[in-house]
C-alpha cells in the first residue's frame, strides 16, 4: 500500500469547481466511507476548506479510481477534473501534507488555521473509521512536523491569516471602521478571528448573524454586538456597511435582491461585502451592483501577497524542518519493516531457550552434578544460537560477500579490538 495525495486547490482549480468539489460536514461521514470503499482503498482522509479539496488514501489505485469516484461526488465533469487534479505519492504526498499543515501551501502563506482543519479532518475520519495505522503514522508525523514549523521560523509571527486579510481589505474601502457596523454572517472559526481583528480595529458595531442564536450570541457578547438569525439578515442588511459571510451553507444566503432593497434604505452609501465560504454564500450577480464591493476568496490574493514577502525566509526554513520530518518519517517506516523478523528470530531464539531448559531441568531431576548442567546448558545454547549465523557468515566470506561480513560486524557489535583479541586467544 501507498501513501497518496489528491487534490484541488486555489492554484488549479477556480472557485466555481471548489465550492462543487466541497464537502459539507453534515456529508463528511458517508464522503469518507464512500472514498474507502468505491476506490478501493485501505485507509481515507478528506480534508475540505474554502482553498482546497484533498483526499489522502493508503492505496495501490490510480488517478482514474480516485477521479470517478469524485466526479460522481460533485457532478463536475472529468475534463474538469484532469485538468485541475494534483496526485502526490509515497514520501512526495506525506511532504505535501506537512507543506498544507505548515501553511507553505495556503492561499496565506504562513496562515495558522490550515493545522486546525486538518487535524479536525484526521478526527473525522477516525470517527467514519476510515483511518487505520499508516494514515495514523503518517498525520501524527505531519502535526509534529507543523509544530516545529510555528515554533522554530517566524512564519507565523505576523497576522496574515484569511481572516485578517478580509479586515485589511474592508480598511482600503473604508479608511476609518470606527464609524462602521459590520455583519459577520457564520459563527465558525474564521468569523471568529474575523470579529477579532474588527474589534482591535476599533469597529463601531458587530451583528452576527447564524442559524443558531446561541452561538451567534455567544460571539457577538465578546464585543458587544448583538445577535440574529439567519432568517433576519434582510431586516439588519441595511445597517450594515461590511459584510463577511463564512457559513457551510449549500446555498446562497444573500441575493441581488435583497441586497438592492438594503442599498435604497441605505441611499446608496456603499457596501463591502467578502464571501469567503465554499460554495458561496453571496450570489455572484450581487457584485454588479454599482454600491456594492463585493469579493471572494479569490480576490484576496493582491492583499496577501503584500504580506508574503515577509515570511518567505521563514518558509525556506519550514521547507528544511519538513524535509528532515520526512527522512525521519522514513526510518520510522524502514525499522518497523524489521519487526516482524526480530520477532520471528526472538521466537526462535526462546524456543532453543525452553528446549535447552527442559534438558537441564530432566538432568537435575535425575540428580546430575547441579554445576556440570549449567555449564552445559550454557554451551549449548550458545552454539545453537549462533550455528546459522556462523554458518551463514562462513558462506559468505568464501564468495567474498565482504559487505555481509561488515554487517555482521554492526549487528553483532564487533570491533577491531575484539577480533584482535580472539586471534590471540
Amino acid at each position: 500500500m501507498t501513501l497518496l495525495a489528491f487534490g484541488i486547490n486555489h492554484t488549479t482549480a477556480p472557485l466555481a469547481i471548489r465550492e462543487r468539489v466541497a464537502f459539507a460536514p453534515n456529508v463528511m461521514i458517508d464522503a469518507l466511507r464512500g472514498a474507502q470503499g468505491q476506490t478501493g482503498a485501505r485507509e481515507a482522509a478528506i480534508l475540505s476548506t474554502c482553498n482546497r479539496t484533498e483526499i489522502y488514501l493508503e492505496s495501490e489505485q490510480q488517478a482514474e479510481a480516485i477521479l470517478t469516484w469524485l466526479q460522481e461526488h460533485s457532478a463536475v465533469c472529468q475534463d474538469e477534473l484532469n485538468r485541475c487534479h494534483y496526485l502526490y505519492r509515497g514520501d512526495e504526498a506525506l511532504r505535501h501534507m506537512m507543506k498544507v499543515a505548515g501553511g507553505l501551501d495556503s492561499l496565506v502563506l504562513g496562515e495558522p488555521q490550515i493545522l486546525g482543519q486538518m487535524k479536525s479532518a484526521y478526527a473525522m475520519a477516525r470517527e467514519a473509521g476510515t483511518v487505520g495505522a499508516s494514515l495514523h503514522g503518517a498525520f501524527q508525523q505531519v502535526f509534529a512536523v507543523a509544530k516545529q514549523v510555528r515554533s522554530q521560523t517566524g512564519i507565523g509571527e505576523n497576522p496574515v491569516s484569511v481572516a485578517y486579510t478580509a479586515v485589511t481589505l474592508a480598511q482600503q474601502i473604508f479608511s476609518d471602521l470606527k464609524q462602521d457596523t459590520a455583519l459577520l454572517i457564520g459563527a465558525g472559526e474564521t468569523i471568529e478571528l474575523v470579529a477579532q481583528h474588527l474589534s482591535e480595529q476599533g469597529i463601531d458595531h458587530l451583528i452576527v448573524a447564524n442559524r443558531t442564536l446561541d452561538r451567534a450570541q455567544a460571539l457577538a457578547g465578546r464585543y458587544g454586538g448583538e445577535a440574529i438569525l439567519l432568517s433576519e439578515i434582510p431586516e439588519y442588511l441595511q445597517r450594515a456597511d461590511i459584510v463577511i459571510s463564512s457559513t457551510a451553507s449549500q446555498l446562497p444566503l444573500l441575493g441581488k435582491g435583497a441586497v438592492e432593497s438594503a442599498l435604497k434604505v441605505r441611499k446608496h452609501k456603499p457596501m463591502f461585502m467578502l464571501d469567503i465560504a465554499v460554495p458561496r454564500d453571496i450570489e455572484a450577480e450581487v457584485g454588479d451592483l454599482a454600491d456594492v464591493y463585493l469579493y471572494t476568496v479569490d480576490d484576496l490574493q493582491v492583499v496577501i501577497d503584500q504580506n508574503r514577502k515577509s515570511r518567505e525566509e521563514a518558509a525556506d526554513r519550514a521547507l528544511g524542518i519538513i524535509e528532515n520530518g520526512v527522512q525521519s518519517y522514513k526510518r520510522e517506516q524502514r525499522a518497523l519493516d524489521a519487526v516482524d523478523t526480530i520477532r520471528a528470530y526472538r521466537n526462535k531464539a526462546e524456543q532453543l531457550r525452553e528446549q535447552e531448559l527442559q534438558k537441564a531441568l530432566n538432568q537435575l531431576r535425575a540428580g546430575a552434578d547441579p554445576d556440570k548442567v549449567a555449564s552445559q546448558l550454557a554451551r549449548n545454547l550458545t552454539n545453537k544460537l549462533l550455528h546459522a549465523p556462523t554458518t551463514a557468515l562462513r558462506e559468505a566470506s568464501a564468495k567474498g560477500e565482504y559487505d555481509t561480513l561488515r554487517l555482521a560486524h554492526d549487528l553483532f557489535a564487533i570491533t577491531q579490538d575484539d577480533i584482535e583479541r580472539s586471534e590471540k586467544e
